[in-house]
Formats: structure tokens, C-alpha cells, sequence
């Protein structure tokens, strides 16, 4: 049976965005079955407005990704989360879907699915791992399987080296080959160890 991935994620101007790509990327390349969704936009029209970068960005996903469901959670075995950090932490457009299901957790439709997380600051040290260490905690509460990249493949080290998610110091211009390829990785992990854990539970 085809593992399903969900990828799901925020980007205001266009580098977490690219991440996304590369993990759904990934997990395709382990031959599953992938959605690449982002989550509502909530800030205001002028301030989208006033930074090019993020207007552009917001015109040019409008069409080309669709939103995020609570039943993209539902169809998924794995989950992929990507936000941009804010102050160290993960982003209200993010959080506010994440926020949304209360149902699917009391349910118990969260538990037991692995999930990772990748992030962007403009710094290096600007809140990378605290943004990833924050986002993990929502996926305690749904009692889902965190899988980090750790140090498990030598793409990681050239890329940086955090073991939490692909992580992009945007400061520094787009994201190198070598961290797309950290975050294809990243995908490529996620959706084996979800292939894993259902032959397991077939056996």
C-alpha cells in the first residue's frame, strides 16, 4: 500500500516554500504518495503590500498551491510541517491551522503518524532550532512519532548540520543545493519510516 505524506506549510516570501518542494521531493522519491498544501495567509493586505518579495510570492502560490484541510491530516500517514521562525517560534498562520485540530487529536486520528519539521530565519542562529523545538511540541500532545533527520546521512552535515530539520539562514540568499538536498532527505526519511512503521502494523 502507497504511503501518504502530507506536506504542509507557511511562507511569507518564498524560502520555506522552497523547502516544501524539496521534501514533498523526497518523499515521492520513496514512492509516496504526496500533498503539498500551505496554510491561510492572516496578515493584512498592506503589509503583504509593502515587501515585494512577499506580494510576489503571494501571487504566484495563489494558484499554484492549494490550502490546507483538516482532512489533509486525515488522508496522510506522515505529516511534514514547515514554518518561517518568529522570534524563535512558529508562526501565527501555521499555528492558527495546527490550533484547529482539537477534533482530529480527541479523535485520536494524529496519534501514532510520524512526523518532521523544516524552518527558515535570516540568521543563522536567528531561532532555527528553538522555531523546530516549538513545533514539535503540538506533535507530543497528538502522541505522532518525531522523526528528525539527525545525522543520518552526510547531506546533513553540508547543509549545516541541524539534526532537528532543514533549516535556511535566508540572510544569506536562497537556499543552497546542498540544503535542498538535506530537505529531499529529509522527505525521502520521513516517508520510509511511515512505510516502516505500516509494515509493522501489517505483520
Amino acid at each position: 500500500m502507497t504511503t501518504k505524506v502530507a506536506v504542509i506549510y507557511y511562507s511569507a516570501t518564498g524560502n520555506v516554500h522552497r523547502l516544501a518542494q524539496a521534501v514533498a521531493e523526497g518523499a515521492a522519491k520513496a514512492g509516496a504518495e504526496v500533498r503539498l498544501r500551505r496554510v491561510a495567509e492572516l496578515a493584512p493586505q498592506e503589509a503583504i503590500d509593502a515587501n515585494p518579495a512577499w506580494r510576489a510570492h503571494a501571487d504566484s502560490t495563489a494558484n499554484e498551491v492549494q490550502l490546507a484541510a483538516l482532512e489533509d491530516l486525515s488522508w496522510a500517514d506522515a505529516y511534514a510541517f514547515g514554518t518561517p521562525t518568529r522570534f524563535g517560534n512558529v508562526s501565527a498562520q501555521l499555528k492558527q491551522f495546527l490550533d484547529t485540530t482539537g477534533g482530529l487529536w480527541q479523535a485520536g486520528e494524529l496519534a501514532d503518524k510520524p512526523v518532521t519539521a523544516f524552518t527558515s530565519a535570516i540568521n543563522t542562529h536567528g531561532g532555527n532550532e528553538s522555531t523546530l523545538l516549538a513545533l514539535y511540541n503540538t506533535m507530543y500532545h497528538w502522541g505522532s512519532f518525531i522523526v528528525p533527520p539527525g545525522y543520518t546521512d552526510p547531506t546533513l552535515y553540508a547543509a549545516g548540520g541541524n539534526p532537528y530539520g532543514a533549516s535556511h539562514p535566508s540572510g544569506a540568499g536562497e537556499a543552497s543545493d546542498a540544503l535542498l538536498k538535506a530537505a529531499a532527505y529529509q522527505g525521502e526519511r520521513l516517508a520510509t519510516v511511515a512505510a516502516q512503521l505500516a509494515r509493522g502494523r501489517a505483520a
